[in-house]
């Protein structure tokens, strides 16, 4: 093994942190320092000089290492022996691909130098749950130990009985039931055999609540009265009722409705140019929970739980494409340390869980960056905390998110013709594809099943999973190639690999098709020998996908997955007879050989027999509450507060598609109520999704619970055009304690008013869905036995088609040259009724009467009339009323317009205070004078009259003022308020990112506040300088990109719009030299992850061409031509600057590292076009204007020439300005800590250009989050791309 040494681990801050918590657990520190290291696993251990210089260039990166040495005890923190980082698999790929083959494998650690004599509490350095500490680097050597395979286990049934299967029941984790183990008892006697442990582990998990949804399908007796249905029948009444449109519900990973016909940009199979294909894009979703992963260990819970959703869109029919995601968060009180609220109580809680807090530092990031590096931007989601004692028929109880929620889910497209799986015949090669088996999430659906705590720590510690979004974005892109071929799509049928891993897929995927397979178990392919045959076949190893290819088309299917570098392996077989054998050549047996229907074949029989357990509540006790201290609280709870910490972590831009994501208006405020896509590049039809849930109330009453779920999902969608109610359909994603007093009760209560009585009355379906009933959390300390279980939890999606986008309405007061008022539609008819409110909880309390749905007729008028409204454009602003109240809609709205508001509530009704904060349904719209009237006749005309309320208007005194009959209830500056909303985003970022960037945004939100967005421009983005070579010649542009990078799409659609004919070229088609670039007169290098960046920022993808012969000469033939030019973004662009020796007047570049932040950051900002040569910006010199990064490593570093020198030898030509016009260095108006905020840099003679915003994502008006009105169909980053078409002539 060889240990190379690395850059800095940690910035100076975190270091800070460290040093702050180790002190803080008792120890006393002289010094501390971390470092990365690098360990080498090689043929013969070691290597020659030539290849040992190569492979040090290839870690020369990241920042430099500070002078001074910290002496003191050393600890290795590297990944769990036994496992292999998605980091090193990454940099293994990078060293192959430079020529570097003796290396079999180079894994990544971290040495901390800690200078005390103190014994060090080495929780405070790991994540023990996937990484291991080491005292001498010579022990890191257990990384690479290759162990023997183990032997299967086979479990003497046949002599021991029942007893034998029960033991290995809790021996394994299989969480089975007596039933299932009386099943399996007889099946094998019948078998006249004893059962391996691979089979009774793949049937745990094919027969797991997790997979099979026992208490969904169970038969149900409630109070003693036997119940006619199941709660999956229930919601199939939906479907019953109403199936116009809906094209697949209920039998594949997600559900698909009828979309629109489109214009989809992708490279043709033969020729890889892209094209625009005429096809009907059917619209898919799906929402998935990931709860228990999330509970044992935050960041990879989340990540696999968002990288699984995305693979469930992707295995949809025979392939699809996921398009934008969403993401939701339930936990238990933050008490964030030092900003712990009035209502915040420790109830403490289990060791082998992860705090609220921590759920919320790490879990967010996970889900986050999954997304990201796959390349599917986030722009939909929801953050409840709820933890608080009640009564209940035994007492005080605790309810809350000990066991969080974590929710991924998602909007995606699908060819019509794609829609439903093939047939395989027998003899079809059955295929895996995506990542080697790794011993990971072994047995997560059992584990899953269980209450939180009542698995053995072993089984908790198996269960931790890891995702590689990378390596799913390879598979992607294979699937993508075969989506794109139409009719001709190789793929058979397609199933993901999830829960149970390859023992849940593989089944499916042939017994669906009503076949068997005879598989090959050491064709797997695996990256851990050691491993057993149940450990290969059942482990939970992520970025996988099974699927059936004919014997015609498997080499063609090969050629694809080789030149994305995607694993695959041809596994056996499709069979006519219905029995799965998985052959094991090393060890002569077969680990499985059932029938199927012996596997599969056993209906989940369960029987429910449960009572009702209500005890009424408290009476709220509001004597006392001041509406100002009650306005302060709400906006500080981190439900109704600031959730920028949340959403600018996550790309909301990738793919171009993005016409409405979460931050409104010139301020970038995150207050939309909805998500809004695009169909196409030409289209502005597209997809609205929202989400919707009020899970405290189902403590009052579980039924209406449900029903404002539905009802806030609605009004949340109503800001964008859907139209017809019919044609909206819903993900419910229920979450309960199964077992607990009366939870079942209302399970069952609350599934029937939804799926009996709501939804078939507003004509709604509910097509998709998920259930995790096992909500609750045990543990017990030195004062007993304890429990926190979490409410009926209903978390519903909505998902509609939209005619235009273009027409989707925003909170934003808009500034009007004429008078404007607001108007209320208060849906719940002037009940004003305050429990389970935000006002509710900050108090402490709960209160005994809640919110509902009470006139569903009432309800779909006015979401009706509100559409009409709409279409019609006689709206100028909209916002829901949900958490807080009116109150919190009025604030967001004044927030987001940084405007004053002076309202009158006095038509509420007396009680000022509900009036206020009561969480009732409805909406606020903001209407223009001269469109009053209009609006006013079709209330009228809709009955809606007595639900109308004119409020007030908007003021210019930055004020929040609310009236109520003569008197001030509130009178506040919208800054103060506002400042208060956001310091839970403060705090978060503070603890997570960099406390000083923190501070920077908060201190901008002062009064008079200039727009952070606004169109200063020296030119009409409206002239295209191209236009007279629109006819002609289409100059031909390589679009550029390395396994990982996910822009290149949108990229080769700016570049099409402009006259170019883009062409996609894969480094794998440079490297084996099927592609050369001597064919271009262009290339442009995308943005996205190459290699997930673990060499540093774009460094691998960069150092794959220094190192690679023919890389290198066909990049250097190419740079040196004078007929020829190139685009860097992003990641492209840190490509290109680590490239700067080889391009002509480039070689000053500076090069990009970590944020300032050191968290990805993803905003819309200001940026200046500067003089320089770049032909890209010819004309646009002095133009302000805005654009979107997305990037976590795009801080300068010069290298030899400073960014005064870069500036006045006219070498950067973009820089970030604050809302003056400056250049800024303050965040987050400079997102990653530029200097002077240079991001853009040119070489001397103009036809090379770098920057690390992202124009290729906005170049049509509607792609903006905030678009100038004088603009047009495109916005001014087109003219970039026009520039360059004319720069070709």
């Amino acid at each position: 093994m060889l240990c190379l040494p690395g850059s800095p681990a940690h910035s100076e801050f975190r270091l800070t942190k460290l040093h702050q918590q180790l002190s803080s657990s008792g120890i006393s520190l002289d010094g501390l320092a971390s470092a990365y290291v690098h360990l080498v696993d090689c043929d013969d251990g070691t290597l020659d000089k030539n290849a040992l210089e190569k492979l040090n260039n290839l870690l020369n990166y990241g920042p430099a290492m500070p002078s001074g040495r910290v002496e003191g005890q050393q600890f290795y923190v590297v990944p769990r022996p036994g496992t292999i980082s998605p980091w090193a698999s990454k940099a293994t790929d990078i060293a192959h691909n430079c020529g570097l083959d003796a290396i079999r494998r180079i894994e990544r650690g971290i040495i901390y130098y800690i200078d005390t004599s103190d014994a060090v509490p080495l929780e405070l350095l790991h994540d023990r749950m996937i990484e291991s500490v080491f005292t001498r680097v010579d022990d890191c050597a257990a990384l690479f130990q290759h162990h023997e395979p183990r032997p299967l286990l086979e479990i003497n049934a046949l002599s021991d009985g029942k007893a034998a299967l029960q033991q290995a029941n809790v021996n394994l984790g299989l969480a089975l039931s007596a039933d299932e183990i009386d099943y399996l008892d007889a099946a094998y006697a019948e078998l006249g055999r004893n059962p391996s442990d691979v089979e009774l582990m793949m049937f745990a998990q094919a027969n797991s609540e997790h997979c099979r949804h026992k208490i969904f399908n169970a038969s149900w007796t409630i109070d003693g009265a036997e119940q006619e249905t199941t709660l999956f029948k229930m919601i199939k009444n939906t479907y019953a009722c109403n199936s116009d449109g809906i094209l697949s519900a209920y039998h594949d990973n997600s559900a698909v409705i009828e979309g629109f016909a489109a214009r989809r940009l992708a490279p043709e199979t033969a020729t890889a140019e892209y094209q625009y294909q005429d096809a009907q894009l059917d619209i898919l979703m799906k929402v998935e929970t990931h709860n228990h992963p999330t509970a044992i260990s935050p960041f990879p819970g989340a990540a696999t739980g968002s990288g699984g959703e995305i693979r469930d869109e992707g295995a949809t029919g025979i392939g699809s494409k996921p398009k934008a995601g969403l993401c939701g968060f339930s936990v238990s009180n933050l008490r964030i340390p030092g900003f712990e609220q009035p209502w915040e109580v420790d109830n403490g809680k289990p060791g082998r869980i992860a705090s609220a807090l921590d759920i919320m530092i790490e879990g967010p990031i996970g889900a986050a960056s999954f997304n990201n590096e796959f390349g599917r931007p986030n722009t939909c989601g929801y953050f409840r905390t709820y933890e608080q004692q009640i009564q209940s028929t035994n007492g005080p109880e605790l309810r809350g998110y000990h066991k969080p929620i974590m929710v991924a889910g998602g909007v995606g497209l699908i060819r019509r013709e794609h829609v439903d799986k093939r047939d395989i015949p027998p003899g079809a090669h059955i295929i895996v594809l995506g990542g080697p088996a790794m011993l990971i999430g072994l047995g997560g659906s059992a584990a899953s099943s269980m209450a939180s705590g009542s698995s053995s720590e072993n089984v908790d510690f198996a269960s931790v999973q890891r995702g590689n979004p990378e390596m799913e974005r390879r598979v992607q892109e294979v699937i993508d190639r075969c989506f794109a071929q139409g009719e001709d799509n190789p793929i058979m049928s397609l199933h993901d690999v999830g829960a149970g891993g390859l023992s849940n897929a593989l089944p499916e995927l042939v017994n669906d098709a009503g076949r068997g397979a005879e598989l090959d178990l050491r064709a797997v392919p695996n990256d851990e020998p050691g491993m057993s045959p149940m450990e290969i076949w059942c482990n939970e190893s992520q970025e996988r996908y099974v699927l059936a290819i004919s014997e015609q088309n498997l080499p063609a299917f090969i050629e694809l997955c080789e030149r994305e570098r995607c694993i695959y392996a041809v596994l056996g077989k499709a069979t006519e007879e219905r029995k799965l054998r998985v052959n094991d050549p090393h060890f002569g047996n077969a680990p499985v050989d059932l029938p199927l229907d012996v596997l599969l074949g056993k209906p989940p029989k369960m029987h429910r027999d449960v009572t009702h357990q209500e005890i009424a509540q408290p009476e709220f006790e509001r004597e006392g509450i001041d509406i100002s201290t009650a306005l302060y609280r709400v906006l500080r709870l981190p439900t109704v507060a600031d959730k920028t910490f949340l959403i600018s972590i996550g790309d909301r831009s990738v793919s171009g598609l993005v016409a409405r994501d979460q931050m409104v208006g010139p301020w970038q405020v995150p207050v939309a109520d909805a998500s809004v896509t695009l169909t196409d590049y030409h289209a502005v039809s597209g997809e609205a999704m929202s989400m919707g849930e009020r899970t405290p109330l189902a403590l009052l009453n579980a039924p209406a619970a449900g029903r404002i779920a539905i009802g806030e999902a609605l009004t949340n969608l109503g800001c964008a055009g859907v139209g017809d109610l019919r044609r909206v359909v819903l993900s419910a994603n229920w979450m309960a304690a199964a077992g607990h007093p009366g939870e079942d009760a209302r399970l069952f209560d609350t599934v029937r008013a939804v799926g009996m009585e709501l939804c078939p009355e507003l004509g709604i379906t509910i097509p998709v869905g998920k259930d995790s009933l096992s909500m609750q959390t045990r543990w017990n300390d030195e004062t007993g036995d304890k429990a926190v279980t979490a409410p009926l939890s209903l978390i519903v999606s909505a998902f509609a088609p939209v005619a235009d986008a273009g027409q989707t309405l925003t909170p934003e007061i808009k500034r009007c040259d004429e008078a404007s008022w607001l108007l209320l539609f208060d849906l719940g008819q002037g009940r004003n009724r305050l429990g389970a409110s935000a006002l509710t909880q900050v108090y402490g309390q709960l209160g005994r009467l809640g919110p509902d749905m009470d006139d569903v007729p009432t309800f779909k008028t006015a979401f009706e009339t509100l559409q009409v409204m709409l279409k019609r454009q006689l709206l100028l602003a909209y916002h829901d009323r949900s958490d807080g109240g009116l109150v919190v809609s009025l604030a967001e709205m004044a927030f987001a317009g940084r405007s004053g508001l002076h309202c009158d509530i006095s038509s509420l009704g007396d009680d000022s205070l509900a009036a206020l904060f009561a969480e009732e349904l409805g909406v606020v719209v903001q209407v223009a004078q001269s469109n009053l009237a209009s609006v006013e006749a079709l209330v009228a005309e809709a009955g809606l009259e007595a639900i109308c309320h004119r409020l007030g208007q908007p003021t210019d005194d930055e004020r929040l003022r609310i009236d109520h009959a003569g008197s001030s209830l509130v009178d506040e500056t919208i800054v103060d308020l506002h400042r208060a909303w956001s310091e839970t985003t403060l705090k978060m970022q503070s603890l997570r990112d960099n406390p000083e960037c923190a501070q920077q945004e908060f201190d901008l939100l002062q009064p008079k506040q200039k727009p952070k967005l606004f169109s200063r421009l020296s030119f009409d983005p409206n002239d295209d300088v191209a236009a007279a070579f629109s006819g002609g010649n289409r100059p031909r542009v390589a679009i550029l990109r390395e396994e990982g990078v996910n822009g290149q799409v949108e990229m080769a659609a700016a570049f099409d719009r402009a006259g170019f004919s883009t062409s996609d070229v894969h480094m794998s088609d440079i490297i084996s030299g099927r592609v050369s670039l001597s064919d271009f007169q262009g290339v442009a290098a995308c943005g996205g992850f190459s290699y997930g960046d673990v060499l540093g920022a774009g460094e691998g993808w960069a150092k794959s061409i220094l190192y690679n012969a023919r890389a290198f000469d066909e990049f250097s033939a190419f740079f040196q031509r004078n007929d020829s030019f190139g685009l860097g973004i992003c990641n492209g662009c840190q490509m290109m600057s680590n490239l700067n020796r080889m391009i002509p007047g480039a070689e000053h570049w500076p090069r990009f590292v970590r944020n300032r932040s050191e968290q990805f950051e993803a905003r819309v900002v200001m940026a200046e076009v500067l003089n320089s040569a770049s032909m890209f910006f010819d004309g646009m010199q002095g133009s302000m204007m805005p654009v979107v990064v997305a990037h976590g490593e795009g801080r300068t570093e010069v290298r030899d020439c400073s960014s005064s020198e870069l500036l006045a030898r006219e070498l950067a030509c973009l820089r970030y300005v604050d809302a003056d016009g400056a250049p800024s260095e303050i965040y987050p108006l400079n997102p990653n800590g530029c200097e002077q905020g240079l991001n853009g840099f040119s070489n001397e003679d103009g036809r090379f250009t770098i920057m690390m915003p992202h124009p290729e994502r906005i170049f049509r008006s509607l792609q903006h989050s905030w678009a100038a009105p004088e603009w047009g169909e495109y916005g001014p980053w087109m003219r970039l791309f026009r520039n360059a078409r004319r720069f070709i002539g």
